[in-house]
């Protein structure tokens, strides 16, 4: 491990030691049951996040690394089989056991510009100038945009992310967000997929999130949109009691902000690059994952 960690240099190490330790176990040995085992593999993680980190083209790593080829596929292989995914789910499953996970949870949406080289419809294609689903990019006048919807702990450490292209409306997202938080109990039993409560501004106020919620037992901290307000009175006493509100409760919302903001740090996630969403996302997962790996080397 010292030739490795000497080669990575500490002008290009993101992750210390002991967050490499926890790493390690989680990540694929090989490239399958009957495949070889991948060689570097420190290294190949930590040129994805030098990447990730300064935003420049894969071919353009630097020669610490080794082949680029070797860290772009490694990356893609880890986003396509869901090994960052099932990496984020483990480190989460892990703070939950240790009580480190506070389940007063936050949802919202942040857009981010995406750069011309990811986009792949012109305007003057057969597609009318939309983008594949596959990209999850969105075309308006404000150029190239995606966004991405979070679901954070009530530390401002996220659950599960979800990608789409720029113009989406944020409410219908609620239900498949928070169906993706879901935190396997190592010691055994069905996983906890509820938080004990949702904290989101007045986009997501729909009634149908509303009513999804309250069934499933969620306290919801969520503010009436002025319309709903205004056609609740216009009802009179039909028009039913204002839904429960805790002001004090939602001041709590800024750790979602503060979770985009740790995210953004990373210059490949502040612009989108990459021509795939499924590419991007893992981006972002992975950021995910390094301040998870942080704040679990405080109780490890």
């Amino acid at each position: 491990m010292f030739a490795v960690v000497s080669a990575i240099g500490d002008r290009y190490r993101v992750l210390t030691d002991k967050q490499w330790e926890l790493l390690e176990l989680l990540l694929p040995k090989s490239e399958g049951h009957v495949g070889r085992n991948f060689a570097n593999n420190r290294l190949v993680v930590e040129g994805m996040l030098y990447r990730l980190r300064t935003s420049l083209p894969w071919r353009d790593l630097p020669e610490h690394f080794g082949p680029w080829q070797t860290v772009w596929k490694r990356h893609r292989r880890y986003a396509a089989d869901g090994t960052w995914d099932r990496v984020l789910t483990a480190v989460v499953a892990l703070a939950d056991t240790t009580g480190d996970l506070d389940w007063v949870v936050s949802i919202d949406s942040t857009i981010v510009g995406a750069h011309q080289h990811a986009g792949g419809a012109g305007a003057d294609s057969v597609s009318g100038g939309y983008e594949p689903a596959g990209h999850a990019i969105g075309r308006s006048r404000g150029g190239l945009t995606t966004k991405i919807h979070l679901a954070a702990d009530g530390a401002g450490r996220g659950l599960a992310v979800l990608v789409t292209p720029g113009q989406t409306n944020d409410s219908p997202l609620l239900p498949p967000l928070l169906d993706a938080v879901v935190v396997p109990r190592l010691e055994g039993g069905p996983p906890r997929r509820n938080p004990d409560v949702v904290i989101a501004d007045r986009a997501y106020s729909a009634a149908s999130n509303r009513t999804r919620l309250r069934r499933k037992r969620i306290r919801t901290v969520i503010p009436e949109r002025s319309d709903q307000v205004a056609n609740r009175k216009r009802k009179g006493s039909s028009g039913g009691r204002a839904p429960r509100f805790d002001p004090d409760l939602y001041k709590r919302r800024n750790v979602i902000e503060r979770a985009f903001n740790k995210a953004k740090h990373w210059r490949a996630v502040t612009t989108r690059y990459d021509k795939l969403a499924i590419t991007y996302r893992a981006g972002f997962v992975l950021a995910l994952i390094v301040e998870w790996l942080k704040s679990l080397g405080d109780t490890t």
